[in-house]
């Protein structure tokens, strides 16, 4: 820490306690109205300012229900969350003056005005939200400049010089085939013999085994679709047990493990189902067309590039922290 700095801090920290021995003398309750939570570089931050910022939060979890230590819990940490956001939020406001970032009031106009598109408020909506608030249109407006010049500073320092290469796009995309390749659909049929409500495990085993006996016969070369026609219960039965085609994530997961990696012409094992024992028979397997890489491109390029604006805004984060004089006081 510099000569200066340290001098500052003691002439911040003897000011504040000064203030407060006269408030707290002043005052019949001796109650300290407010002080020095946090200074980063040449700015404070007070307790008012903390206390202002956890008001909403702690009411929330005031009306959870939760215990008094988990409540005391939560408050406290609650507490440390905000201060250090506070903290991060003067670092990037002196970052704003030092760049010498600034917003003019057509720009907080149009941010307003797509604040209340994307809430489908009225001009009476939003005085109404702000009386609930307990905010002025003079705060809101100075909040939404705050915002403003955040995210200008972030453009400037983070997000201009990010690049995503055509690789990285081509990368993810061939690495997301659940999302860009087309979709694998099966060819079914069944036979299906129910089990009735009320029978015995002897009755039910018993069902299970003519089951595995039609499978055998399958196995051994007899048609699945012969076999559906003169022994299974499904409504398909007189279609050879064909029930069609199905997209694979529309299948349960109970039979789509009991297909996965089956060919053409092969035959599941017994299934046990909420309608009854089953056999399932891959008739065809084929694949819907997928995305091109050209139609899903702009996609892809914002998705990879919010990922490494938050890596790169994390991290900028930190070394301006890193290099910055910052004290917490308690």
């Amino acid at each position: 820490m510099t000569l200066e700095r340290n001098v500052f801090l003691n002439i911040l920290i003897v000011m504040s306690m000064l203030v407060f021995s006269a408030t707290a003398t002043a005052s019949s309750a001796a109650e300290v109205l407010d002080r020095i939570v946090a200074v980063v570089n040449e700015d404070i931050i007070l307790l008012s300012e903390l206390r202002q910022r956890m008001v909403p939060f702690a009411q929330r979890i005031r009306q959870q229900g939760f215990t008094e230590d988990q409540e005391r819990q939560m408050l406290f940490k609650l507490r440390e969350d905000l201060l250090n956001r506070l903290v991060d939020e003067k670092l990037t406001d002196q970052e704003i003056e030092r760049n010498d970032i600034r917003v003019d009031e057509a720009a907080i106009d149009n941010t307003i005005e797509r604040i209340k598109a994307a809430n489908y408020f009225t001009d009476e909506d939003l005085r109404d939200f702000l009386q609930k608030e307990q905010m002025t249109m003079e705060q809101y407006r100075e909040k939404i400049r705050e915002q403003v010049l955040r995210t200008r500073l972030v453009n400037y320092r983070v997000k201009s010089k990010i690049v995503i290469t055509d690789d990285e796009i081509l990368a993810y995309y061939d690495s997301h085939p659940e999302l860009y390749g087309g979709k694998i659909r099966y060819h079914l049929r069944n036979i299906l013999m129910r089990v009735p409500e009320f029978s015995t495990d002897a009755e039910k085993a018993g069902i299970h085994e003519r089951m595995q006996q039609l499978r055998s016969r399958i196995e051994a070369g007899e048609s699945f679709a012969d076999l559906a026609r003169t022994d299974s219960q499904s409504p398909a039965a007189a279609d050879g047990g064909d029930i069609g085609e199905f997209d694979e994530e529309t299948l349960s997961p109970q039979i789509r493990a009991a297909i996965e990696g089956l060919k053409p012409g092969r035959t599941t094992g017994v299934l046990d189902t909420d309608q009854g024992f089953q056999l399932f028979y891959v008739e065809a397997i084929s694949r819907t067309e997928g995305k091109p890489l050209e139609s899903v491109r702009a996609e892809i390029h914002q998705k990879l590039f919010a990922e490494v604006v938050d890596q790169k805004f994390i991290s900028w984060l930190e070394d301006l922290r890193n290099g910055s004089h910052i004290k917490i006081i308690n």
